[in-house]
């Protein structure tokens, strides 16, 4: 069971409307597949979502990275080595954690296959009965928002998240509107995306104590824990950290400054599943509740999250919504209502639509 050919698919896939949040614009979403192939006949296939504000790298980055200094690494061995295979890949290059992720995905969706078991159940089984997925709503005007809240809730969802970040008043008026909008049985998240100062920070959630936010997210800079921590002890909600975790150190750093409330793990900032695993422990060990959240990805990297999500009880919630936001994706993924549904098919658990990748690809090569 080695593998014997990487294919790596550089892709955009479209979406319904353009994504906006604090620091960026996006009309498509550039995205890139690997497609790992084992002796045996067994595909197991991952994605990276790079982003170059967060992860530091790029697309074409991404690309390159993977397919002269990763992908080349794995021809010859099991993806059972998956510890051996991320020392070597840390041994080869710096960071580049979702260039990481997307091959690491490629390997678990290939040992769940060769397993014959699904994905979750390699990772720790069945940790909870269900997964409700939110839906996210980007930044557009505070009316808008709401207008988009109160249809969500009106086809059934009752989780709600809304990006803001750009000024601090429009976003008192952004939070305000859409929880007015939802009513009070609905439940709401707000992520910054390190969009706000302290002070813009401290204003706009204490002008907002009323709307019953469930966490606000990443109010400032990623790796600005002093001040994390000082948001934290000045207010009564809960802070959640994203950006500001990309590995253990990062996270390490982040309990001991006491900075952080929760934190949102994230496969293409922590380097795939298998890292993703070491800082779910480590939140743990602090008693600091997860999510799994997404960088909008395909249904590839939404199932793989899915399972991390499912086989962790410290993971209490997750955003795997990037399926919803497409005009296309490359598998089905099994949504009844929010909630995001997994079977007993081995892996990740999809079929992949092979033709369609290729009809998005722009660049691909092959590793043999």
């Amino acid at each position: 069971m080695n593998i014997v050919k990487v294919d790596v698919f550089q892709a955009r896939l479209p979406l319904i409307e353009p994504f906006i949040i604090s620091y960026v614009r996006l009309d498509d979403m550039p995205t890139i597949f690997t497609r790992i192939e084992l002796d045996n006949g067994i595909v197991g296939w991952g994605e990276a979502v790079p982003d170059q504000n967060v992860t530091g790298e790029t697309w074409h980055s991404t690309y390159d990275v993977i397919v002269h200094e990763l992908a080349p690494l794995l021809i010859g061995k099991s993806p059972f080595q998956i510890d051996a295979i991320h020392q070597q890949w840390d041994a080869q290059i710096l960071g580049s954690p979702s260039a990481k992720a997307a091959l690491d995905i490629a390997l678990y969706d290939a040992m769940g296959k060769c397993a014959n078991l699904p994905l979750y159940e390699l990772l720790g089984g069945r940790a909870h009965d269900t997964l409700m997925v939110p839906r996210v709503i980007s930044i557009k005007t505070p009316q808008e928002m709401a207008e988009d809240a109160k249809r969500y809730v009106a086809e059934g969802y009752k989780h709600i998240k809304i990006k803001v970040g750009t000024d601090a008043k429009a976003d008192i008026a952004r939070i305000c509107q859409v929880r007015d909008a939802i009513g009070e049985d609905a439940y709401l998240r707000v992520d910054a995306n390190q969009g706000w100062s302290r002070t813009e920070a401290l204003q706009v959630i204490e002008a907002t104590q009323h709307c019953a936010v469930e966490w606000y997210e990443q109010p400032v800079k990623a790796h600005d824990y002093r001040t994390m921590r000082h948001i934290r002890e000045s207010v009564s909600s809960a802070i959640m950290i994203d950006e500001g975790v990309q590995s253990m150190h990062d996270l390490t750093e982040v309990i001991r400054e006491e900075a952080a409330d929760m934190l949102n793990i994230k496969l293409m900032k922590a380097g795939g599943i298998y890292r993703a695993l070491g800082l779910a422990s480590l939140a743990e060990s602090a008693n600091m509740p997860c999510q799994v959240g997404s960088m909008v990805e395909s249904a590839i990297a939404t199932m793989a999250g899915a399972h991390l999500s499912m086989s962790r009880t410290i993971i209490e919630t997750n955003e795997m919504v990037g399926p919803l936001m497409f005009t296309q994706d490359v598998a089905g993924v099994p949504f009844d209502g929010e909630q995001l549904l997994l079977t007993k098919a081995p892996g990740l658990g999809i079929e992949v639509d092979e033709t369609y990748v290729s009809s998005i690809t722009v660049q691909r090569a092959c590793i043999e």
